[in-house]
């Protein structure tokens, strides 16, 4: 497995398949993950998967990237809204992050519709639900043209758009 992607996950998604299941379901975040070494192994891609209830934490995963990491897929959660401190470490690593949320935030109340980690994201995937996190591996794959041919079809090869 020559491509490296780190999932991260923020506050309170440990809490998934019990916390406001009328807003993010009933699939737990065991089970994401296990979707996503799933997909990973059928697109021979390794995949590190992290939660944190902690900023500090999270950061500091996010420096590790730097070095264990070709990409980063995160659901910052709550610090989407808040964290200039993740923001700023987001800045630093090199790769392609993709967003992704379980929810369609666009479509939430004013605190929870706007992310400021989207800046730095190169994809955003919201509403999708459970599934955004396999189409988030998806994307940062195809962004690093590392995504198997069987898993996508040859046009949307190589024309992602660079600018973020």
């Amino acid at each position: 497995m020559s491509v490296r992607l780190m999932v991260l996950n923020g506050p309170n998604l440990n809490l998934l398949g019990v916390r406001e299941p009328h807003i993010y379901g009933t699939t737990t975040l065991a089970a994401i993950e296990a979707s996503c070494r799933e997909f990973g192994g059928a697109a021979g891609i390794a995949v590190a998967f992290h939660q944190s209830n902690h900023e500090g934490a999270l950061i500091d995963l996010v420096h590790q990237a730097r070095s264990a990491a070709d990409a980063i897929i995160i659901n910052p959660a709550a610090l989407s809204f808040t964290s200039i401190a993740l923001l700023d470490a987001l800045k630093a690593f090199e790769g392609p992050v993709v967003e992704v949320h379980i929810s369609n935030i666009h479509a939430r109340d004013e605190l929870h519709s706007r992310s400021i980690i989207s800046s730095v994201a190169r994809c955003v995937i919201c509403g999708a639900g459970p599934y955004g996190y396999v189409l988030g591996l998806q994307a940062a794959a195809n962004l690093l043209n590392a995504l198997p041919l069987s898993l996508s079809p040859q046009a949307g090869r190589g024309n992602a758009p660079t600018a973020r």
